[in-house]
């Protein structure tokens, strides 16, 4: 049941959240959790840079440069100067232009596209360092998770319809680019207040066939919101106490279980349940598409011997690839590209042409997708069939980049090189990928400035 505390009254919960919050920029990492968000910076500022030259980013930066604003701000892949508050939408929609970026399965949202932009254009608004970022960052993804674990992730958005991927990008943005703003713990309670106004999001985004508003939703509201709750709040706006607990609040509103807020707080850090994908396709292709790599590399087989394929992906997933228009999230498309051609590669997956080819058409009408309520998920199946092997099948419960089975920082690396170097060119691409994986080093983030620009004006 929703708290019930009067006026004035702050709940535990609530008070246990905003001191932890207050105390980010303060606390040292366990350097395993340092290490992981390093990896999470690197892949999903890649993921920006990268959607730089994506319809949705190119969309979001034309918007940004024609508002105007306070030149205070370098959009990253792009020579536009603007406020934090349009950077990091601009940079929220770039990151998640495609589906490079990363993902929380348990709380079920993007963390990434909206949690690094709104860090990294809050820090070179105030000339924050690279470990303040670190920092706010691993809180963002605290707070973001533990919203949607709060409201139920089954229930808000598998039987309400609300959308988990902008409650909890908005709350994790706010709380990153709060602690940058170094907001105290009443203030923290405000940013939450005010957050807790400006949350939104249904899950009708997955009706959007060109993938711009589905990067707003994902990246640019909660990045963009978020820096605006915490510049509100630094400039001297006061709120609400407590807006989780009492009556109207939060959780009378949404439903859902407070305690959730400030469970393992300081001890579970949800950086370290959040995956780097290894393909940039959507979350529920990646275990399937696995499973089909396995199958053909070890039978050896080649397109034209496979007379039928059934994918078998996580029921509450399902809808979200099956038969969609656009390429790098159409589930179906992708396993004809692999088998096609080998293997996936970031210009396969997003080249829309190929999805009117024959050949890919020909191959398509041989695979099924099934819902299965039998998987966990970001869990995937395949049965393949034919002449030479029968039915076989292989599930795939853990994919490499997956919180059980981490890629190595020379994997993300590598992936954040190949998104990186068309833009930057591979030398600033090399240079900005070492530094990013010597975060804490960097004095000023304005330092990174010059090795985000693309290497010619557009």
């Amino acid at each position: 049941m929703p708290p019930t505390a009067r006026a004035g009254e702050i709940s535990p919960e609530t008070a246990a959240l905003a001191a932890y919050m207050a105390d980010a920029p303060a606390r040292s990492l366990p350097e395993h959790v340092a290490a992981k968000t390093r990896l999470h910076v690197l892949d999903s500022l890649a993921a920006v840079i990268s959607g730089a030259r994506l319809r949705p980013g190119e969309i979001a930066c034309a918007y940004v440069a024609g508002e105007g604003g306070r030149k205070e701000v370098q959009v990253p892949g792009t020579r536009i100067m603007t406020s934090a508050r349009l950077a990091a939408l601009a940079g929220g929609m770039m990151a998640h232009a495609d589906e490079t970026d990363d993902s929380h399965p348990g709380a079920f949202f993007h963390p990434g596209c909206a949690i690094v932009p709104a860090a990294l254009a809050m820090a070179e608004r105030l000339g924050a360092g690279g470990n303040a970022v670190l920092c706010a960052v691993a809180l963002g993804y605290d707070v973001g998770a533990r919203i949607n674990l709060a409201l139920g992730v089954e229930r808000f958005y598998g039987a309400q319809g609300f959308s988990t991927h902008s409650f909890g990008a908005k709350f994790g943005a706010a709380a990153a680019a709060g602690a940058l703003a170094k907001l105290d713990a009443d203030q923290c309670r405000w940013l939450l207040s005010y957050t807790a106004q400006m949350a939104s999001g249904l899950g009708s985004w997955a009706r959007d066939s060109e993938h711009v508003e589905k990067a707003y939703d994902f990246g640019g509201m909660g990045a963009e919101h978020g820096v605006a709750a915490a510049q509100m709040v630094a400039a001297g706006m006061t709120g609400v106490d407590d807006v989780f607990s009492g009556e109207r609040g939060f959780f009378h509103a949404y439903g859902g279980t407070i305690a959730e807020l400030a469970r393992g707080l300081g001890e579970t850090f949800e950086i370290m349940n959040a995956n780097i994908k290894k393909w940039s396709v959507g979350s529920p292709c990646q275990a399937p598409l696995d499973s089909l790599e396995h199958l053909m590399a070890v039978q050896h087989l080649k397109p034209e011997e496979v007379t039928r394929v059934t994918a078998f992906v996580p029921a509450v997933e399902a809808h979200i690839v099956d038969d969609r228009t656009m390429p790098d999230i159409c589930l179906q498309h992708l396993m004809a590209i692999l088998m096609l051609d080998g293997g996936l590669t970031f210009a396969s997956t997003h080249d829309y042409a190929r999805m009117a080819d024959p050949a890919v058409r020909d191959l398509r009408g041989r695979i099924a997708l099934i819902s299965d309520t039998g998987l966990p998920r970001r869990a995937g199946a395949v049965e393949l069939t034919s002449a030479k092997t029968g039915a076989i099948r292989h599930e795939t419960a853990h994919v490499r980049g997956t919180a059980a089975n981490p890629m190595t920082e020379s994997e993300v690396a590598a992936k954040a090189r190949d998104l990186m170097a068309p833009v930057l060119g591979p030398r600033r691409a090399a240079r900005l990928i070492d530094r990013l994986l010597a975060l804490e080093t960097v004095a000023d983030i304005h330092d990174l400035r010059a090795l985000t620009r693309p290497r010619a004006a557009r």
